[in-house]
């Protein structure tokens, strides 16, 4: 059985999850790569990535580089000495760190590769339409999400599901292959698969104001799955046509109808204290809305003090 030195790079909340795994399971983690303190919250006060919070206090010893191609931060990468290096939601990595272990650095992906390479593979599976997505472990190569694959495992996305219940279940599983996957390296058992490239690949690209925009003039599917696939973060967005006001409105929680009715498509309908938007084959229910400088809230609440116009249109 190998002795492993793991030197752990990640940021968010979704890889605190896997180092969580990591210790749990007694393994030696020798350093943890993170991201720099970031300004946050009314005060811009910096503050650290939810690895960093964990980390200390874990009482890990920390690196937080701007740049990891600079011969300090590599030089401290080497005195750690690691013989493996486990990645999960960091940034790309320049070979000579990636290459520096001898066991290798592999990567945790929120997806079945080698569909939905990327930054946000977790929301484009819901916006797609996806029932089935997954978890992978694979090695770092030069290329984002290409390496050889390790270990997959995969689970159904629920009818009604949104990115941040699919994000935890993912984020848990990932964390259990991530144990598996470091068990198999110890055991010096590791069988590698090659990934498939073909035309039908989907792609997981970062998440822009363009991408997120809501087209009314989809289909009522269509719309469902981006809003789902966006809810809460960073949630789908459209222009609200009031009157002589326009609005930039974020819409989370929503409901889906299918009916043929004559109306234009994004008009909005207060029926029943709810607020009906029309798709070309049927509405969507709108729940929770946001509107310009306020909180989110309820449909009901903010039919309690806001007017939409007998005209008001959704663009």
């Amino acid at each position: 059985m190998r002795d492993l030195r793991i030197v752990f790079m990640g940021t968010p909340e979704f890889a605190v999850k896997s180092l969580e795994a990591i210790l749990e399971a007694r393994y030696n983690v020798v350093g943890v790569i993170t991201a720099p303190d970031k300004p946050a919250g009314r005060g811009r006060k910096l503050k650290g990535s939810a690895v960093k919070e964990y980390a200390q206090s874990k009482n890990l010893k920390i690196l937080q580089p701007t740049n990891l191609k600079s011969e300090e931060f590599q030089e401290e990468l080497k005195d750690l000495k690691p013989n493996v290096q486990v990645v999960v939601a960091f940034r790309m990595l320049p070979k000579s760190v990636w290459d520096l272990p001898e066991y290798g650095t592999f990567n945790l992906h929120a997806s079945l590769l080698p569909q939905y390479r990327g930054a946000a593979p977790i929301n484009w599976a819901i916006i797609n339409g996806e029932h089935k997505t997954g978890v992978s472990t694979f090695f770092l190569d030069e290329k984002i999400d290409t390496g050889a694959m390790i270990l997959q495992k995969d689970i159904n996305i629920n009818k009604a599901e949104n990115v941040a219940s699919l994000h935890d279940r993912l984020m848990k599983i990932g964390a259990e292959l991530v144990v598996k996957t470091l068990q198999i390296i110890a055991a010096d058992k590791v069988k590698t698969t090659p990934q498939q490239e073909s035309n039908s690949l989907k792609e997981a690209p970062k998440l822009s104001k363009e991408n997120t925009k809501i087209d009314w003039n989809a289909s009522v599917e269509q719309i469902y799955n981006h809003i789902r696939g966006l809810n809460p973060y960073p949630a789908a967005w459209c222009y609200l046509e009031n009157s002589s006001e326009e609005l930039k409105v974020k819409i989370y929680d929503i409901e889906k109808i299918t009916q043929e009715h004559h109306l234009p498509n994004g008009t909005v309908t207060i029926t029943d204290n709810k607020i009906k938007i029309a798709a070309k084959d049927g509405y969507i229910l709108v729940n929770e809305i946001q509107l310009p400088g306020k909180r989110k809230m309820p449909s009901k609440a903010l039919l309690n003090g806001f007017n939409f116009a007998p005209d008001a249109k959704m663009r």
